[in-house]
């Protein structure tokens, strides 16, 4: 009998194989027939996949769509990051392909002998040397005291505490530290930093440890996406594994490649005691009898450590000195441990650059004891151009069976609560007197006020966990309105305590109590919502069953397969959540699209790493509240910027805030969660100095059009007087809320004449101390309300208006490269304001023992000091690509950076060996100057086809938060308009008042107009009376100064540009010109128009 496959069949004994051909045939028979049953099983796989429902084709073909561009997106901005890093090197000789070393070859098992065994090592030895080649990073050429020196500009330049030395650690001699705020861009950060230490000085061996499998598996997705993105930018692509002690033959690779090569490990795969994570250290017989940590470490690869405060217990700090790193990153937004900080992008620094999402907070208080009153709890309070405001109040209501049931309702002015729960005794005297949208409160005849939030009466633990839950719904159903048309799929996302909450395995439908009440709470809110016009958005609303929309994610029992709760380890914070992490990871993206149902989702209150979706928009946390997570976590999972549905971050700076707001259902009043929520993000802020006086100025740099600025002494001292002088700092020299209001407003008083030319730097300058009142704003979600708009709108006036000014236009800028040429080298020629390079310098100080030496002092005098010019930069023997140099800081091309270089005097040229980095510093400056300069000048709008559509003023409209709002408006196109400053709210106050204006609006902040510098959002159009004055359509823009000095470099340039537009939109369509400008108050505006 003959055998013929692995499954053990035979060939049948009535017809053996008979000779050698047939058994021929028969091997390519079967062959044949395997390939034709691949192929028909190929065929049926397509045809499956391509009959899965248009749903899941859509959810993949999203999926692939939406990683690269977000993930891209998010870290585009975060350059300083990258740069703060690689400057601190500046001077090491780079060393390309690294330094070569032979690679330990370990010890082969001996082979069997043969005649020919020593011919072929003999004829192989050259080959073997070649295979045995590997590449390590090479060693810093920079003296100690440069590197310090590098550490110290970078930490200057951006105002951070100076390192007294270079800290060294068991690990590595270097150890920066990268801190940045969860949601920034960090991952990609690192990324960029490892191509541009490659191309800057040639280090090629990276580590990136992480503390977990789902965050290795995080950095691995993103290093793969990235990669066409660096390739176009850096020609290169890094290899890159992530370690298993199963695969060691990438180790190899990952030494004898000669280009960036990235090995990404969890800190379990070398710190933990398993078999498995002990392979790393163990000589091993399928690894030639090496350690894979000796070939790791002969490397002397860069360590980027991801969250180093989660490893830095005893065990860990002790595997890491194995890697022998040349030098340790530490990228983290709460770092334990302080090395040498070199950049910082802490919580108020990512909210203030429009980075994370903004935060509101619907808190629930609870009034009264429970059982003494009656129950009540208003909701919210809503408006409407067409009746009086309305509240939306939960009650109890006797039904006809006799049992007392709690329902929601509306309440109107004069409505009686002992009718409408049928006469319960406790709503006695309960009728309506006042709904005040403004302050959110409702009134009754018996003297009883209830504020939006408030909760009376009996109130249990169930009761405030169905109101939670009811909140989250109602929240995520607003978000959902105004974002669903926008392409934004909106999160919402529940913590829980337990999983029996959720799923309750001895239940029927195995549906826990949350479920049930998510389930009832929902239907009752989408009846409501479905009462609404039919749109597209009411369809997607009706596609989706409640027991679809809601999931769960937690572990899961192996065995069972039934969600368990996680095992928690030492902390109670941390929990073993693998299965909830990949489950998480796998689902982030799919979770995006429309095209799945699940948009909320429950999950354990532990779980931190993995969590990051960006579409989470709401968080809600119906469980008892406890210090082991602060709240500040808890809202940290749902603060990256979101995207649509084609992966575009939507993270544009004039709406990014309108979008994006992560809204919190508390478990406590607003006013607690928020002053905790403060507290905790106070508490997590970078060191900042807190005191704003002559010895905090003194010595700072200033960054100026025209060079570094060192404050001196006298003017620090005046620095320090103005903000006395005008109350902007208290008797500790804190800054005072004045200053931060005035600065708002755009009235601060001006500064000294000495002062005036450096006005925008040393703001700056005093932003950089810290108060309490820069703590942004936490908003309450309850107050914002939708602002309807009236009849104004309908006007012909304001359409005529709108029909003038709603052109989209497209800018171009086309101007001679051989003209900016002739500016560029006649400005940095120029012998007054030309290009000037300070050489550098150094001190040389002498001195001798006087008297007696004691214990304490060593008797050293200070003597004479003497400041020498140095001629030559140690930087200048460094080679430098001084073009490619200038070509990247102008953004112009390499020919017309060289000719630019061409035409420089010999003296003004000779000045780059005194100082090679100040003068490419300083040529780029100058010739950015000029470059702008020509923009504007050659800079030309060409409208197009498209307009903006009228329904820009309601389509997406967020809602607005009626306590900024005044009174109640005559003549704008909504009721109420919201104010940035007070001198907007003056500017409102004059305009509704005049009889010469008709109709006005604050333009939405969708209305933008392209330009090079970002695009601009004009503030009001008003339409005056005809007859009474000689421009009846004005576009304006309010500042508080007119001064050009206050406004900065981008907003002039934007206005400029604005007035181009407006010119180009005057002569192609308006027949009657609108007027546009600038204006500090209405009293300015009127001498324009009149």
């Amino acid at each position: 009998m003959t055998m013929y496959d692995d499954e053990n069949a035979s060939f049948d004994d009535e017809n053996p194989p008979e000779e050698s051909n047939n058994r021929t045939f028969h091997l390519i028979a079967g062959i044949l027939g395997g390939l034709v049953l691949l192929g028909i099983c190929a065929v049926v796989g397509y045809l499956v996949f391509s009959n899965l429902t248009g749903q899941q084709q859509e959810a993949v073909a999203f999926q692939q769509a939406t990683d690269q561009a977000a993930t891209i997106q998010v870290g585009l901005t975060q350059t300083a990051a990258v740069q703060a890093v690689v400057d601190c090197f500046k001077g090491q000789v780079p060393h390309h392909g690294g330094i070569r070393y032979r690679l330990d070859p370990g010890t082969q098992k001996a082979a069997p002998a043969s005649p020919q065994a020593s011919l072929a090592l003999d004829a192989g030895s050259e080959a073997a040397t070649d295979n045995e080649a590997a590449f390590r990073n090479a060693d810093f050429t920079l003296p100690e005291t440069a590197l310090l020196d590098n550490i110290h500009a970078v930490q200057r330049g951006q105002n951070l505490p100076l390192s007294d030395a270079l800290v060294k650690t068991k690990v590595a001699k270097v150890n920066l530290d990268i801190e940045m705020e969860t949601g920034t861009g960090k991952t990609y950060c690192y990324i960029k930093t490892i191509f541009e230490l490659n191309k800057l000085y040639g280090w090629s061996k990276f580590i990136i440890v992480v503390p977990s499998i789902a965050i290795r598996e995080g950095v691995a997705k993103s290093l793969d996406i990235t990669a066409e993105h660096f390739l176009e930018t850096y020609q290169k692509k890094a290899r890159y594994f992530i370690y298993n002690s199963k695969q060691l033959h990438h180790l190899e690779s990952f030494s004898s490649d000669a280009g960036i090569n990235v090995m990404v490990i969890n800190v379990q795969a070398f710190a933990a005691r398993g078999a498995d994570n002990r392979r790393i250290y163990e000589e091993l017989d399928d690894f030639q009898s090496r350690r894979p940590i000796d070939v790791i470490s002969a490397n002397r690869p860069i360590l980027i450590l991801d969250e180093p405060q989660k490893m830095e217990g005893a065990a860990t700090l002790k595997s890491l000195e194995e890697f022998k790193a040349l030098m340790v990153l530490r990228y983290s937004a709460t770092h334990k441990t302080t090395h040498n900080k070199i950049h910082r992008l802490d919580a108020l620094d990512a909210y203030n650059q429009k980075l994370v999402k903004k935060i509101a907070v619907r808190g629930i208080s609870v009034k009264g004891l429970a059982g003494t009153n009656a129950y009540l709890y208003l909701q919210s309070i809503e408006i409407s151009t067409k009746k009086p405001p309305e509240a939306r109040v939960e009650f109890e209501q006797k039904l006809k069976n006799g049992e007392i049931k709690r329902v929601v309702r509306k309440l109107s002015k004069g409505d009686n609560l002992f009718v409408m729960s049928d006469g319960l005794n406790q709503y006695n005297g309960y009728v309506v007197s006042d709904i005040n949208a403004n302050s959110d409160a409702l009134s009754f005849t018996n003297g009883a006020e209830l504020f939006v939030g408030e909760a009376d009466g009996d109130v249990n633990e169930a009761a405030l966990r169905r109101i939670q839950i009811r909140e989250a719904i109602k929240a995520h159903f607003d978000k959902e309105l105004a974002l669903f048309q926008q392409g934004i799929k909106v999160l919402t996302l529940f913590f829980i305590d337990e999983v029996a909450k959720y799923r309750d395995y001895s239940a029927a439908d195995e549906k826990g109590d949350y479920a049930r009440i998510f389930e009832e709470e929902y239907n009752q809110y989408l009846n409501e919502v479905l009462d609404l016009d039919e749109t597209p958005y009411i369809k997607y609303l009706k596609g989706i069953d409640a027991a679809r929309t809601h999931s769960g994610y937690f572990s899961i029992d192996k065995k069972t397969k039934r969600l368990i709760d996680p095992e928690m380890g030492k902390k109670a914070t941390e929990a073993d959540d693998v299965d909830a992490y990949d489950l998480i990871l796998k689902d982030k993206e799919r979770l995006l699209s429309f095209a799945e149902p699940v948009r909320f989702i429950f999950s354990h209150s532990a779980l931190r790493e993995g969590w990051d979706n960006p579409n989470v928009f709401v968080i809600c946390a119906p469980k008892h509240s406890d210090n082991t997570i602060s709240r500040r976590q808890e809202v940290g999972r749902g603060l990256r910027l979101s995207v649509n549905q084609t992966g575009d971050r939507m993270d544009h700076h004039a709406i990014v805030h309108d979008i994006n707001v992560l809204t919190v259902v508390a478990s406590e009043s607003y006013k607690d969660f928020v002053s905790a929520l403060q507290k905790d993000i106070s508490e997590s802020l970078s060191a900042r100095p807190k005191v704003a006086d002559k010895a905090y100025f003194t010595g700072k740099v200033l960054k100026t059009p025209d060079g570094t600025v060192t404050v001196s002494d006298d003017q620090a001292t005046d620095i320090e007087f103005y903000l006395i002088q005008n109350g902007y700092v208290d008797k500790k020299r804190s800054i005072t809320e004045k200053y931060h209001q005035a600065k708002k407003d755009g009235t601060l008083e001006a500064l000294p004449d000495e002062l005036k030319p450096h006005a925008e730097q040393v703001f700056l300058l005093i932003d950089s101390v810290f108060s309490d009142s820069q703590m942004f704003d936490i908003g309450d979600d309850r107050r914002p309300k939708k602002n309807p708009l009236n009849s104004n709108f309908e006007k012909q006036e304001f359409k005529e208006l709108w029909n003038r000014i709603n052109r989209k236009a497209a800018y171009s800028v086309d101007f001679d490269s051989d003209e900016l040429v002739r500016k560029a080298v006649s400005t940095l020629n120029d012998k007054d304001s030309g290009l000037r390079v300070t050489p550098l310098q150094y001190i040389v100080e002498t001195g001798g023992q006087e008297g007696e030496a004691t214990p304490d002092e060593l008797g050293f005098e200070k003597g004479s000091s003497t400041t020498y010019k140095m001629s030559h930069s140690i930087h200048s023997a460094v080679k430098y690509d001084l073009i490619g140099k200038i070509a990247d800081g102008t953004n112009l091309t390499r020919r017309t950076s060289a000719n630019i270089l061409k035409g420089l005097n010999a003296a003004v040229f000779a000045q780059f060996r005194t100082n090679p980095e100040s003068f490419i510093a300083e040529a780029i400056r100058l010739i950015n100057e000029q470059k702008a300069t020509m923009i504007i000048e050659h800079l030309a709008y060409d409208p197009v086809e498209d307009k903006f559509d009228i329904d820009i003023f309601t389509a997406g409209q967020t809602k607005q938060d009626f306590s900024k709002a005044g009174d109640k408006l005559k003549r704008h196109i909504y009721d109420y308009v919201i104010t940035d400053s007070g001198i907007e709210r003056d500017f409102v106050k004059e305009l509704d008042t005049c009889t010469e204006v008709v109709v006005y609006a604050k333009l939405p902040r969708g209305f933008l107009i392209p330009t090079p510098v970002g695009d601009y959002n004009p503030d009001w159009a008003v339409s005056f009376k005809e007859g009474t004055v000689k421009h009846v359509y004005f576009v304006a823009e309010t500042k508080g100064s007119m001064s050009s000095m206050v406004l900065n470099e981008i907003e002039k340039t934007k206005i400029k540009c604005a007035r181009k537009f407006f010119d180009e939109i005057n002569k192609k369509y308006a027949p009657e010109n609108v007027k546009y400008d600038v204006v500090n108050s209405f009293g300015k505006l009127m001498e324009l128009v009149k």
